[in-house]
């Protein structure tokens, strides 16, 4: 990996943690709180690309784990992995690379609508896929009450993926970070 996709991964990670100085959103009934860092999930996947967005995902949870108060709220350290966001937690790198991933795929005809879906896919449902049976078992909860809690993010994330997503396309246009290799010839 080159120094300058190390700077990206790093300067992801980071922004994620400021999108953590914006106080979480408590949603009544619900354990899991609405946050900005998802947002930060979705632009480190769609800006950078699956491999550097996920590492960049992955480097945030490292330094969460080693007690920096980065989380939404000032959380950090070990026990946010046990808990009912954990695994919302957990899915952040794998939204990020799934995100990347089909970015990277749409990226010739890339555009906001085909950024959009992308985050919506990997920004939710995955990260929903993989947070709502952890607060389902963390919390005590069914796991039908924990996916009827999770409609409750619903609006913020769709307004997150297409955020995201014009911060993708304008970024895309002006310089784009992912760098996709030359196509080659069909040969005959």
């Amino acid at each position: 990996m080159k120094t300058r996709d190390l700077a990206y991964v790093a300067l992801f990670a980071a922004i994620v943690a400021v999108l953590g100085l914006i106080p979480p959103i408590a949603v009544p009934l619900v354990p899991v709180p609405i946050t900005a860092q998802t947002l930060g999930v979705m632009l480190a996947g769609s800006v950078l690309g699956a491999k550097r967005g996920g590492l960049a995902l992955l480097l945030f949870l490292a330094v969460v784990a080693v007690g920096a108060p980065v989380l939404s709220g000032g959380n950090g350290g070990l026990g946010v992995f046990v808990g009912p966001t954990a695994g919302y937690l957990y899915s952040w790198p794998i939204a990020a690379f799934v995100i990347g991933l089909l970015t990277q795929l749409f990226w010739r005809r890339f555009n906001a609508a085909y950024s959009f879906l992308a985050n919506v896919i990997g920004g939710i449902v995955v990260v929903y896929a993989i947070g709502i049976p952890f607060t389902s078992v963390y919390a005590d909860v069914s796991l039908s009450a924990s996916f009827v809690g999770s409609f409750s993010f619903i609006p913020g994330d769709l307004v997150k993926a297409f955020i995201a997503a014009l911060v993708a396309d304008g970024v895309r246009r002006s310089y784009p970070v992912i760098e996709l290799p030359a196509r080659q010839p069909a040969h005959h």
